[in-house]
């Protein structure tokens, strides 16, 4: 048996998602040195389902007499397994039907060490497996229950015992304990493998005794995980640096609807291109697309008759067609995905600005996580999600790893959580019809906040998100719909990984969920009132993006919004003063100031500069939604000049790239994501860089041209 190594991309994926079979064995002792396995039971898990998924069970030939007692445990005695598989055989047979999966147990740690003496004892290469030993998480549980066994636990969460003392039996008593944990555990802060793993890490006096029983220590199993991401295999970065604006055809070929199919293949001839695109046939309706193949079934079809017909007899509605700023990697997944070898590209007002074809993309190799987007969008279940989520991190790696920029993979990061709150939203919604709720009473977009709304999330994130629907009274039946699916939003996204806003900034509070005339009348007392509490909730809002929906409805409320506090100045005073209310953590001599060996590198450091750059925004109507990009907007707009704005730009790529890399690291060691970073974890070159970085913040005074406050 020789599973994948800790280091399997598995640290940062939520319990309820983890790839994982529950395994237990029947053995002729308790010596872990000395015992042979008899038995193999297994079962594996599916990830947001209540049952066991396919299980796998086996009698192994021991090779030797089996003590009475044994069998007076488990029933197994010699004839049974006289004609059995030795351990080779079966241990090669279960190793194959496990694969990489996490193994879990009740005990496991004995369970291991009986098969690595069994793999030195055949002479096997062994490489231990990643494990949760589901006996430790009841402890940190439930500390006083009467006795760690598993009748005791099955007893306190009401789970049936079957099949005692059987492989099989207990493995399935093992993960139905697992699965009633692990919403218990998400309660107490553990959500990740790696989270959970530290969390057993600090039950010493357990793991001492176990150690003396000869047990392996399966809570130190993670710490193995490589320390550094430059350790993570490396990928093509191309297509999570580049959109498909810089690669994209443009402008792209039309034709009319009613063109003949002879003259539409002689502007491709001649235009070297292999599609052509076909505006709507109606109003409100769809683009449509030929190419090459589709030409070529038309005259396989109708033969030389079909080159006289007009091409919309033969093109194919609707074209697919992404946004120009959505990222290579993006389209590549559709095209991968779907078969395709053509797509549209349009433009924020959905009009079609460009072409994008298979070859296009040609010479960008792409690995599965290249289509972690695509995949998002056709997950169906919040287990299925909760996986595909965890893998981002996998992907983040091995960008970091290819040094390209941190503002490029925030970007990343946050089109994925967008994706994924679409996709949230879009399960939800389908629960609801099942049911009986019915569909959306009422045109509504669905909208992320704060840093995902700004393209600048990293791996930290909780959810800000809010909801506008176009008219219903608060309280009312209309509203309550919506409330329903926002809470059932934030539980998804919950169960995912994005946990929910301490702050509560989601659609699922009332504070956050309006019609549209409840939201003009909110973001007014804003404007007009002026107290820090509205300045927060503003901060937050001025940030969003639609994501689901009716996208046009949010958008309108935004552009909106953004009129009204571009006109207000007494707002913009307030936000600009708060802007620069901070302290850079800098002590005497410039030295780095910090709490218990951390350092907050969002308060005193990116806050400031992504609330200077939103007051610019709102001052001068800049669209732009990026930090660095409204800086780049207003370069010419400020008195203090280029050479400060220059200087902020590069001091929050520094600190973007600072804390994801330390989130990196924390993901590894199962420590609780934050914006703070150890000053120990960090270089020489590094911490110069740090203190360059907060060096240029105090600056956003002068852009501003408003005093600090800090």
């Amino acid at each position: 048996m020789t599973p994948s190594p800790p280091d399997n991309g598995f640290a940062g994926l939520p319990l309820g998602s983890l790839p994982a079979v529950a395994l237990d064995t029947e053995t002729t002792g308790l010596d872990t040195g000395t015992a042979r396995i008899v038995q193999i039971g297994a079962v594996r898990l599916v990830p947001g389902e209540t049952g066991d998924g396919d299980t796998f069970e086996i009698l192994v030939n021991p090779g030797m007499a089996i003590p009475a007692a044994a069998t007076e445990i488990h029933q197994i005695a010699d004839a049974d397994v006289s004609g059995a598989d030795g351990f080779a055989t079966a241990i090669g047979r279960f190793a194959h039907w496990s694969g990489t999966s996490v193994v879990i147990g009740w005990s496991i740690g004995f369970d291991l060490a009986i098969m690595t003496a069994e793999h030195d004892r055949h002479g096997l290469p062994w490489q231990p497996p990643r494990s949760l030993d589901v006996r430790h998480l009841v402890e940190l549980l439930s500390p006083n229950l009467p006795g760690l066994s598993l009748e005791t636990a099955a007893a306190w969460l009401g789970i049936e015992i079957k099949d005692r003392h059987t492989g099989l039996g207990d493995a399935r008593l093992a993960a139905g304990i697992f699965r009633a944990l692990v919403p218990r555990l998400r309660e107490k802060g553990i959500v990740t493998l790696a989270q959970a793993e530290r969390a057993c890490r600090s039950l010493t006096q357990l793991r001492d005794d176990e150690a003396r029983a000869g047990w392996r220590d399966v809570a130190l199993a993670g710490s193995n995980a490589p320390a550094s991401v430059s350790e993570y295999a490396r990928i093509d970065s191309y297509p999570y640096r580049h959109r498909i604006a810089d690669i994209m055809k443009t402008p792209p070929v039309c034709v009319a609807n009613d063109a003949i199919l002879d003259d539409v293949l002689a502007i491709m001839m001649r235009e070297q291109v292999s599609s052509v695109f076909l505006p709507p046939n109606a109003p409100g309706g769809a683009y449509g697309i030929m190419t090459e193949r589709d030409v070529l079934r038309a005259i396989g079809d109708e033969g030389s008759s079909a080159l006289a017909a007009p091409v919309s007899r033969y093109a194919v509605r609707p074209l697919v067609a992404l946004d120009r700023d959505e990222f290579v990697y993006r389209a590549m997944g559709v095209m991968s995905a779907h078969g395709f070898r053509h797509l549209g590209v349009k433009d924020s007002s959905g009009e079609i600005v460009g072409a994008l074809s298979a070859r296009d993309l040609l010479g960008q190799r792409a690995s599965d996580a290249i289509f972690l987007g695509d995949n998002i969008e056709a997950a169906q279940t919040p287990a299925e999600l909760g996986r595909l989520w965890g893998t981002l991190t996998t992907v983040v790696r091995s960008l970091v790893n290819e040094e390209v920029d941190p503002r490029d993979i925030a970007a990343v990061i946050s089109r994925e959580l967008c994706a994924l709150t679409r996709r949230a939203c879009e399960i939800a919604e389908q629960e609801m019809l099942d049911s009986g709720d019915g569909p959306p009473p009422a045109p509504y977009a669905f909208l992320v906040l704060g840093s995902g709304g700004r393209g600048e999330s990293l791996l930290a994130m909780d959810q800000d998100n809010a909801l506008v629907f176009a008219e219903g009274e608060t309280g009312g039946p209309i509203d309550e719909w919506f409330a329903r699916l926002g809470r059932r939003v934030a539980d998804i996204l919950n169960e995912v990984g994005v946990v929910y806003c301490t702050g509560g900034v989601m659609a699922a509070n009332e504070a956050w969920r309006k019609d549209i005339a409840g939201w003009r009348g909110t973001i007014d007392g804003w404007l007009r009132r002026i107290r820090p509490e509205d300045l927060l909730s503003a901060d937050i809002f001025f940030d969003a993006v639609p994501v689901h929906g009716a996208p046009a409805l949010g958008q309108k409320l935004l552009d909106d919004a953004v009129a009204a506090a571009s006109h207000s100045r007494p707002f913009l005073q307030a936000l600009s003063i708060g802007a620069g209310d901070f302290r850079i953590p800098v002590g005497w001599f410039g030295r780095l100031r910090g709490k218990r060996g951390r350092i907050d590198l969002k308060k005193g450091g990116l806050m400031p500069l992504f609330a200077t750059a939103r007051v610019l925004a709102l001052r001068y109507r800049i669209a732009a939604r990026s930090t660095p990009d409204r800086f780049d907007a207003a370069r010419e707009l400020v008195e203090s000049g280029g050479s400060a704005v220059d200087n902020l730009i590069e001091a929050h790529r520094i600190l973007l790239d600072t804390i994801l890399r330390q989130q990196l690291r924390d993901l590894e060691a199962g420590i609780a994501l934050s914006n703070s970073v150890a000053l120990g974890d960090l270089t020489a070159h590094q911490r110069q860089d740090v203190k360059w970085a907060l060096a240029q913040v105090p600056s956003v005074a002068d852009v501003l041209g408003t005093p600090l406050s800090g």
